[in-house]
């Protein structure tokens, strides 16, 4: 077991792929000499060499399509988008290229393309360096999503997400990126699209993923203070989603918040809301409750910390489905 911040977790994962994988390499926008500007990549480039380790010219688009070929022709690359809304030029080569290669090609071809995407809020930035676009690609079908929480499962999940033959977009929590955690490096935590509950409880569940961890299991504690007992589960994948954990955590609750950055507008939490509103009807208390940010561009630093779900507002919304 070794302690390490996320960050390091996941330089140590890819160290650990490109070691192990000759066909392995990364290419993103300043990850090689400069390390990449949270420094996950750092180092990598003077142990593997410029070859394995690509700084690219500032093209999404480019970085994406390139990544594309190389996957056709047998190589497995990790792409860096520096800031979450950065992907977006690069949207139309994963949604309608990426995703799509296997099925258009009735399955005779494989594109096992890794893409690294930083996202959240919670670093005083503004929009388009804090953003939580992860709703856009989990509608798409052809690709998997997963978000890592702590430093076991993002050492753990980059590997798996190169080892995986469908293409993955890991979204990593980037103000999460200097919590630490313990790693343990010889065993796996198992299937990284499988939720984990994190806190099991008998009142309320509470479905979190990414950067709310951390917060959700606050909320938890503070709620058992006032003598409710509320299961926590970390998704760890959007998609797929393991609703089968959620199901059964819900219908020995009784009742379901959902929780997540983006805003709740046409986010992961609808789905999971409704899809376990069928599946849990007559097992439901209470109706289930989303906790997301504002339907509105991302706002500025001073006032960020208003928008991003907190405690108080998981409180609340624990509070109105034991209101029920």
């Amino acid at each position: 077991m070794s302690t390490m911040t996320i960050a390091k977790a996941i330089n140590e994962g890819l160290r650990a792929t490109l070691a192990k994988d000759p066909k392995s390499f990364l290419m993103g926008e300043d990850i090689g000499s400069l390390g990449g500007v949270y420094r996950v990549t750092e180092g990598l480039k003077k142990e593997f060499g410029g070859h394995r380790v690509m700084d690219t010219p500032l093209a999404e688009s480019g970085i994406v399509g390139t990544a594309i070929g190389m996957a056709l022709r047998g190589h497995r690359p990790i792409c860096e988008i520096q800031f979450d809304g950065f992907v977006f030029p690069a949207f139309n080569q994963i949604t309608t290229q990426l995703a799509k290669i296997h099925t258009r090609s009735d399955g005779q071809l494989s594109a096992p393309v890794v893409i690294r995407i930083p996202y959240g809020g919670g670093i005083g930035s503004i929009e388009h360096h804090s953003e939580s676009p992860e709703a856009l690609f989990a509608h798409t079908p052809g690709l998997r999503i997963i978000t890592p929480s702590n430093a076991n499962d993002a050492y753990w999940m980059i590997q798996q997400a190169v080892e995986c033959k469908d293409p993955v977009i890991v979204f990593e929590p980037k103000r999460r990126y200097w919590l630490k955690g313990e790693v343990d490096t010889e065993n796996s935590p198992g299937d990284p699209f499988k939720a984990h509950v994190l806190r099991e409880g008998t009142d309320a569940t509470l479905v979190v993923y990414g950067p709310l961890v951390p917060v959700a299991l606050a909320a938890a504690s503070a709620a058992a203070e006032d003598g409710h007992s509320v299961e926590v589960i970390d998704l760890r994948s959007i998609s797929p989603i393991d609703f089968d954990t959620v199901e059964a955590s819900v219908n020995k609750t009784g009742r379901l918040v959902v929780a997540h950055e983006a805003p709740t507008f046409g986010g992961i939490g609808g789905e999971i809301s409704s899809r376990i509103s069928e599946r849990c009807f007559y097992s439901m208390e209470s109706p289930a409750i989303r906790v997301g940010g504002f339907h509105m561009p991302y706002p500025v630093a001073r006032v960020e910390e208003h928008y991003l779900p907190d405690i108080d507002r998981m409180l609340e919304a624990l509070d109105r489905a034991f209101a029920y």
